[in-house]
């Protein structure tokens, strides 16, 4: 029997299953998983009434919003696309994203109407705009709220083709406008279900939404926590006491966020002050973690999993793990055990991941020999939207190249060692910008830090740190020179060391390299790219 997958299966399971059950919570409201469905269904009517139809684009721009989570599935519902965008980029930016899915209806939060207000004389035809949380005006046609009551709560029952686009998601790419990532019902559904056998939530389990569910659906858990019956939590805007605050609040059992994230939480005064005792695991993706961080986290919270993840917006996005295999922790020390909960981890089921040399070549699995990582799999993109050549580029012999910079194992551990764009080259010797933060990481006095390329005059390139201390912590220079000295080979010793209140972050928190670089490549080549 031929049953065609989709991720609204997920949202009818639970309607049915935990009908009754609180599965939404933002800031003071919360939604059983029945007023949930009912209100998804009402959207997919809703978006029927004002001409959406199969295939269309609808975009949204706002925070981790109970409307957001709700349009997961209400618009793919309508047969329509999700295309949810990043709040933190520019009007320009927006504008080329709305017009290059070809959005028929934008809806906005009431704080970002400035922004929507830049973007609108930069679009090549005007969508039709829905408020949320404001009154319409000018700009807005309708207000979310009115336009969900003028719709059916009757289910929808759209032909499902699993091969069409059902979510599009833009990446932020470091040259030129973003693209396209085009995500079919297979696809989502197949992640889910991988997702599922990786993590093992279950109906039990209260996750908070610390990634932005712009950010390539907020590594799935829009679909598997649904698929469950476990309870989401939003959270609007990141900011480490009103984290600590929620988990408090709603007995957050686990959390999805970026180093940056956690690290701040880690280092907060107020953290010792709050019961976090309902935290069970912690899950670090989107940028590499540092083995320090692994060990502070288990060390800050007793008996809390913690471990590393990785996966790209091209393929749906997580493709491994870093969660202990019993068998290995029984036969190895616990140091062994927390080094390689800070690797890039293994593979999900359905995943197929090489490192390769550049001419395709399989590395030495010894942890040592370099390689670019490649992957495929059923969750892997078929292709970036309307790009022909950039997908061409990017999947080549049925394999997609991700441009990650790594090092596996004999056990199938993978650990990056850099983006490719972020290896610094010292006079031939190629160096780990993440294995240099990883040792001034190390030092207790240091909050954060991004090591990027400068420009040397003998050598190419040089190694140069950016570093935040935590606060009442002093350092100088030469102290933690020496501290690399004492953990680096001579040559990956940063060149210059500069001390700074902080550092720019992006919307998902990572640390914006590109940013850094550029003062130091004025006036020289194109390196910042």
């Amino acid at each position: 029997m031929f049953v065609p997958l989709s991720v609204l299966e997920f949202r009818d399971r639970a309607e049915t299953y935990f009908g009754e059950k609180i599965g939404v919570v933002d800031g003071e409201r919360s939604f059983t998983y029945r007023q949930f469905g009912e209100r998804s269904h009402r959207l997919a009517n809703a978006l029927r009434e004002l001409g959406v139809a199969s295939g269309d684009r609808v975009s949204f721009i706002t925070y981790n919003t109970h409307q957001l989570l709700e349009a997961y599935y209400g618009v793919l519902e309508a047969g329509a696309v999700l295309n949810p965008i990043n709040i933190r980029l520019t009007p320009k930016e927006i504008a080329y994203i709305v017009g290059h899915a070809g959005s028929k209806v934008v809806f906005f939060h009431k704080d970002f109407k400035p922004l929507v207000e830049a973007m609108i004389p930069e679009l090549p035809e005007r969508p039709r705009f829905v408020i949320m949380e404001g009154a319409p005006d000018g700009v807005a046609h309708d207000e979310y709220e009115a336009l969900l009551s003028g719709g059916s709560r009757d289910p929808l029952k759209p032909e499902i083709d699993e091969n069409a686009m059902a979510e599009l998601f833009y990446t932020s790419g470091t040259t030129g406008f973003p693209k396209g990532v085009a995500m079919t019902h297979r696809e989502l559904y197949l992640h889910s279900m991988a997702a599922e056998i990786g993590l093992g939530f279950t109906e039990d389990d209260v996750v908070l939404h610390v990634v932005p569910l712009f950010h390539v659906n907020g590594w799935g858990t829009p679909h598997f926590l649904t698929m469950v019956g476990g309870r989401h939590v939003m959270l609007r805007k990141f900011e480490p006491l009103a984290l600590i605050q929620t988990v408090e609040r709603h007995k957050v059992t686990r959390v999805l966020a970026v180093p940056a994230i956690f690290n701040a939480v880690l280092n907060h005064a107020e953290r010792p002050k709050h019961d976090l005792s309902s935290l069970k695991q912690l899950i670090i993706g989107g940028a590499p973690s540092s083995p320090t961080l692994i060990t502070s986290l288990e060390a800050a919270f007793p008996g809390v999993q913690v471990f590393a993840g990785y996966g790209l917006t091209e393929t749906s996005p997580i493709l491994t793990l870093a969660i202990p295999r019993t068998f290995l922790t029984e036969s190895e020390p616990p140091e062994k055990r927390q080094a390689r909960q800070a690797w890039t981890g293994w593979p999900l089921p359905g995943i197929a991941l090489r490192v390769v040399h550049s001419d395709g070549r399989d590395v030495r699995p010894d942890g040592e020999q370099i390689g670019e990582i490649i992957v495929r799999s059923n969750t892997v993109m078929e292709g970036y939207y309307k790009d022909p050549e950039a997908t061409a580029a990017t999947i080549q012999d049925g394999w997609l190249h991700t441009g990650d910079m790594a090092v596996i194992d004999e056990q199938g551990y993978v650990l990056i060692k850099d983006r490719s764009k972020d290896i610094i080259i010292r006079g031939g010797e190629n160096i780990s910008s993440v294995e240099v933060e990883n040792a001034i990481m190390a030092h207790p006095a240091v909050l954060e830090c991004a090591v990027v390329a400068a420009p040397d005059k003998a050598l190419g390139e040089a190694p140069v740190a950016i570093v935040v201390l935590k606060p009442d912590a002093t350092l100088t220079v030469k102290e933690l020179r020496d501290h690399c000295k004492a953990r680096l080979a001579r040559f990956k010793v940063p060149r210059d060391i500069h001390f700074h209140e902080s550092l720019p972050k992006g919307g998902t928190g990572k640390i914006l390299k590109a940013e850094l670089r550029e003062p130091f490549w004025k006036g020289h080549d194109s390196r910042v790219q």
